[in-house]
């Protein structure tokens, strides 16, 4: 599933794509639903309002007009693109009056659009934590919020209500770059360890951005383009493998039904 990174890229690729300004010409939808219906009168309400803002949440895509908010999902396989051809799978259609139209993608049909008036807050938020590139989340905060939870690190990393937008990925990633064991107790985390470890998200996060997230199967932005960070993997997928720093073997464990990856010499 696509995480923090690569959604952040299709959002950055979809403004190169759709200015703001374009105005909905129309709305086709070639399904009923994705994982979801699509969200009652969809095309109607769409069909003339312009697009203001391309924003992300966490790993939702939040497309903003004078009255809406429409929430986009990616799911497991999900994609925007401009229109070139029509492809299998193309569920759903937007035509502008005044730029390229745009094409949603999903074959497993896993994501999900939403829509909201403005003055409604989305549900998907609503218990969301802080954006872990933002001010919000530091040290202190992530080691307060810390002091009561008996889960593992890792799980308590990929509870969104700790921080938004975080996935299996870069947790992996993060807890090797900051020395932390993936099974240790969430409470037992010390505030120099909350330091380091806030410090290793936020630049993990920034060099998975820059180098256009991770292409892992089939991801690929919203200009056809795949991402390069899984060439800079250090323990994620490298299971048996070396550590590229201690040269002990990675190794993978199943926590909560995802693979973990971490290795046991540098991760204490």
């Amino acid at each position: 599933m696509p995480e923090l990174p690569e959604v952040e890229n299709v959002r950055l690729t979809l403004q190169n794509i759709l200015p703001k300004g374009s105005r909905f010409k129309n709305v086709q939808l070639n399904r009923p639903d994705l994982r979801f219906p699509f969200p009652d009168k969809l095309a109607e309400k769409l069909k003339g309002q312009t697009l203001l803002d391309i924003r992300r949440r966490a790993k939702y895509l939040v497309f903003e007009t004078e009255k809406y908010f429409l929430i986009s999902h990616l799911g497991m396989t999900g994609s925007w693109r401009a229109l070139e051809a029509a492809e299998t799978h193309d569920h759903l259609v937007w035509e502008f009056e005044n730029a390229p139209t745009l094409v949603f993608n999903d074959p497993r049909r896993f994501g999900f659009i939403s829509l909201y008036e403005k003055s409604v807050t989305p549900s998907h938020f609503v218990d969301l934590g802080p954006e872990p590139l933002s001010d919000d989340f530091h040290a202190d905060y992530l080691f307060q919020v810390s002091r009561k939870k008996n889960t593992p690190l890792k799980s308590f990393l990929l509870d969104q209500k700790t921080v938004a937008g975080l996935g299996n990925i870069y947790v992996c990633e993060a807890l090797f770059m900051s020395g932390l064991k993936p099974t240790r107790k969430a409470q037992s985390l010390k505030q120099v360890e909350s330091v380091r470890l806030v410090k290793a998200i936020k630049e993990i996060l920034k060099q998975a951005i820059k180098a256009g997230g991770s292409t892992i199967r089939d991801y690929k932005n919203a200009e056809g383009k795949s991402g390069e960070f899984q060439q800079r993997f250090r323990v994620y997928g490298r299971e048996g493998e070396n550590c590229r720093k201690c040269r002990k073997p990675i190794r993978m464990i199943r926590q909560s039904g995802r693979s973990t990856f971490w290795c046991s010499q540098c991760q204490k």
